[in-house]
């Protein structure tokens, strides 16, 4: 089993910048490709970005591509967003989550992730 704890939310203006720590227990967690999913009020947690066991292999939803960068530090068991020239629209709960995929590969779909953490606020202000 991995537990996950994230870090590093808060309050920033529009065009700022934010980093999410997301650390993982167990001696296992080089074996999990890590995603990053968020979910704003009233809305459907969607995928923002993932990456795969090695990191050799990464993906990012459209609304955060050339913005967000995933990584991730395996002897650190920590995966990393870091987030860039955010908009209001950025305002949400982020949620780390670890998942084994066959392969150096990363999943984009919600279900498919087995372990959550309990999330970190973002709140971008205009």
């Amino acid at each position: 089993q991995v537990q996950l704890v994230e870090s590093g939310g808060g309050l920033v203006q529009a065009g700022g910048s934010l980093r999410l720590s997301c650390a993982a227990s167990g001696r296992t967690f080089s074996t999990y490709a890590m995603g990053w999913f968020r979910q704003a009020p009233g809305k459907e947690r969607e995928f923002v970005a993932a990456i795969s066991w090695s990191g050799g292999s990464k993906g990012y939803a459209d609304s955060v591509k050339g913005r967000f960068t995933i990584s991730r530090d395996n002897g650190k068991n920590t995966v990393y967003l870091q987030m860039n020239s955010l908009k209001p629209e950025d305002t949400a709960v982020y949620y780390c989550a670890a998942v084994r995929v066959a392969g150096d590969s990363y999943a984009s779909r919600r279900g498919a992730y087995d372990y959550w953490g309990q999330g970190t606020q973002v709140t971008v202000s205009s």
